[in-house]
């Protein structure tokens, strides 16, 4: 990213605190919230995906390790885990395949192409914040027919998310809907890191560390602000949200096509 202007590095640095905010505080979106803005800045995803990617190993990493400290703590030092590995086994068991045919498809897919399947699964994603009509699995069929598609999204751009959510609500309890997501996004993550390792993609690793304490900001403050968000009605939060990712969205596509 040398030659990137001060306003763009800025503007990059932001755009990382606020994925560090809502991975942390809601538990997903790291990539899903911040992803079409990095490509408005620079429109090259296999330059942010590995920052992204290494970001989400390190705080996925950190916070599963906190929230286990503090289950714990408040059991009296019996833990009690708060992951689900019965839905980590079934979702991954479908994924995988998908998975690594999406980090296959990021690889040799023009750049230009990759761009649009982003900008335009953003904005459908942002219809349902909309309109308050989140995606929901009823049934096993539906359960593997989200898992597989979320899957190969999650290989191309990191942004299958929530159509695996739409799963996990149907299997997990609220308590552990945290803790069990972080897992699957480690898991996956570490294959796409794999497949850029193979691929000889720059991993970018200096522009993460440069990035790192930005997006710290954002984890922390997203950590005192988890349980806070749980208690409230979020339907405007994600509404708003989606306003802003829709209009972001179209303006990605323009510049795509």
């Amino acid at each position: 990213m040398t030659d990137l202007s001060l306003i763009q590095f800025s503007l990059i640095a932001l755009i990382f605190a606020w994925s560090g905010f809502v991975r942390s505080g809601i538990g997903f979106g790291g990539a899903l919230f911040t992803l079409p803005f990095l490509l408005l800045v620079h429109d090259d995803p296999l330059i942010f995906l590995p920052i992204i990617s290494i970001h989400l190993l390190f705080f996925a990493s950190t916070t599963l390790f906190n929230d286990q400290y503090l289950s714990q703590k408040k059991q009296n030092n019996k833990i009690k885990t708060e992951v689900n590995w019965w839905f980590i086994r079934y979702s991954m068991a479908i994924m995988i395949i998908p998975k690594i045919a999406g980090v296959i498809g990021l690889l040799i897919l023009p750049v230009d192409l990759v761009n649009l399947i982003i900008f335009s699964l953003i904005g459908a994603y942002a219809l349902t914040y909309i309109f308050d009509k989140p995606m929901r699995s009823q049934s096993r069929v539906m359960d593997i027919v989200f898992l597989v598609i979320g899957g190969y999204i999650s290989g191309t751009s990191l942004v299958g998310g929530p159509l695996i959510i739409a799963v996990a609500m149907r299997h997990i309890a609220s308590n552990q809907f945290r803790s069990t997501l972080f897992v699957i996004w480690f898991i996956l993550v570490g294959i796409k890191m794999i497949g850029f390792s193979l691929a000889n993609v720059d991993l970018q690793f200096s522009n993460a560390l440069f990035l790192l304490p930005f997006a710290a900001v954002g984890h922390v403050i997203g950590l005192k602000t988890h349980q806070w968000l749980l208690q409230r009605d979020n339907r405007s939060f994600y509404r708003n949200i989606g306003w802003i990712l829709l209009i972001t969205s179209l303006v990605g596509v323009m510049q795509a096509i």
